[in-house]
């Protein structure tokens, strides 16, 4: 592995580039770290060949690229144009994480796979699945990950399928998974959904409540729900944010909070970024990445 110094450049859509991630990154180890924002695609391809040619080959393993923003394509599309604008031997790592989303939806992911395992007998292969927030970034990659396993993932629409039926075109294009877009904008159409699901990611905004107590009530298949939500109110009534496998009230659903997620999520990042730090090859790094690292880290 090579001793140069390990730089990082962090590239944002937005305004701003996350302090989050900017911690994330030094904590796990790089010196040097340059934030760029309201980058566009077409810009991308130029920055990185700025980078590789500014160092020898052998540095370019100690060279990220991070792509961050608040959205899921966007964020894999510069992926990609990264990928392309690199001129072997002169390459160098990238990480897409948009708003966290990737490890965050890793994380739990791999925690409700942990308690189906245990606690079930299951694998995702057939589990029906109903993503609440699947126009958010969490809840669009979580969905994708569970589908890529073999579960029967419902995205459900709160304000309008049409936005849900553009993110299954989209993961069905890129990803070759099939999700089913639903409406759950009235309550009638929310209770089928809950009483039909044996897994509900709850993913939607910070502070909105999705599953009440009342909709346990109508959850006799539910299993596992996790909820990703940690401001009050969460987005599960009666949601501890540690747990972890335990019984939630009001229903025979095993919860996962959101801090146990939020533990797996903040390992997960920081050991992707170490991976990229440590590696002794150029990697690329997205939510498939961060699934596998989260699976180790809960022990699966």
């Amino acid at each position: 592995m090579s001793e140069a110094t390990p730089i990082l450049h962090m590239l944002a859509p937005q305004k701003h580039m996350s302090p989050f991630d900017v911690n994330m990154a030094a904590d796990a180890g790089y010196k040097v770290i340059v934030p760029y924002i309201n980058v566009e695609l077409n810009e991308v391809a130029g920055l990185i060949q700025d980078a590789i040619f500014s160092r020898p080959p052998n540095y370019g393993v100690r060279t990220g690229f991070f792509m961050g923003g608040k959205d899921a394509i966007l964020a894999l599309d510069m992926l990609d144009a990264a990928k392309k604008a690199m001129v072997p031997p002169f390459e160098c790592s990238v990480f897409a994480d948009p708003a966290g989303s990737f490890t965050t939806a890793a994380a739990m992911v791999a925690c409700v796979e942990k308690i189906l395992k245990e606690k079930f007998g299951r694998s995702w292969k057939g589990v029906k699945v109903a993503v609440f927030g699947a126009t958010g970034v969490v809840g669009f990659a979580s969905s994708i990950i569970a589908a890529l396993e073999g579960a029967d993932v419902q995205l459900v629409a709160h304000r309008g399928v049409e936005r849900v039926i553009k993110n299954a075109k989209i993961s069905k294009e890129r990803f070759g998974v099939d999700l089913e877009a639903v409406a759950g904008e009235t309550p009638e159409q929310k209770q089928d959904i809950i009483a039909n699901a044996e897994v509900i990611f709850a993913a939607a905004a910070a502070g909105v409540q999705v599953v009440s107590a009342e909709h346990k009530k109508l959850a006799k298949n539910l299993k596992v729900i996790a909820d990703v939500n940690a401001v009050p109110p969460p987005g599960v009534e009666g949601m501890e944010l540690f747990m972890n496998g335990e019984p939630i009230p009001g229903c025979d659903a095993l919860g996962v909070g959101p801090l146990a997620i939020g533990d797996i999520k903040y390992k997960c990042e920081s050991g992707l970024f170490k991976q990229m730090i440590d590696s002794d090859k150029p990697l690329s790094l997205d939510f498939r990445h961060a699934y596998a690292l989260a699976k180790q880290l809960v022990g699966i």
